[in-house]
């Protein structure tokens, strides 16, 4: 079998006794790296260290892909909301959207209101006009219950 050294030195081919009695000496385990190949190759590691790297490695590359993951925001906007509070939600949504975030828009009805859905729309329209420079728009408005709703992400 082919052996690598604790510091990933080759060592030549030798018989399975003499690679185990030179992990042995050295006070470290003798690991298999690939069986399949012709002389299989093995390895001299602390196998407790070689384990916790490991498992660092992979937290590390989990946290990593957890990172990338965006979130699904939801800003819920009113049908009598004034024009500073709508600037104050759509500069909220902005930087959803900087941060790589999708956002999704909802138009919440009460009452009444809810018999002027044209006016809900023409909310919709102006925050999306004011959207169109850094969001694209996912799909159509749809109306579910009491909102009007659609999703947004970063162009």
């Amino acid at each position: 079998m082919r052996v690598i050294g604790t510091n990933g030195e080759q060592l030549g081919i030798m018989s399975s006794r003499e690679a185990q009695l030179l992990a042995r000496e050295n006070g470290v385990d003798l690991v298999e790296i690939a069986g399949n190949a012709n002389p299989p190759v093995v390895r001299i590691i602390d196998w407790g260290k070689f384990q916790y790297q490991k498992m660092k490695e992979e937290a590390k590359n989990r946290k990593k892909a957890r990172e990338k993951q965006s979130e699904l925001k939801q800003m819920k906007i009113g049908l009598k909301i004034s024009d500073n509070d709508l600037n104050i939600k759509i500069r909220k949504i902005k930087s959803f959207l900087d941060d790589g975030d999708h956002c999704k828009i909802m138009i919440t009805f009460r009452g009444r209101e809810l018999a002027h859905k044209e006016l809900g729309s023409t909310l919709l329209d102006r925050i999306l006009a004011e959207l169109a420079e850094v969001a694209i728009v996912e799909g159509k408005p749809q109306f579910a219950g009491r909102n009007l709703s659609v999703g947004v992400r970063k162009k």
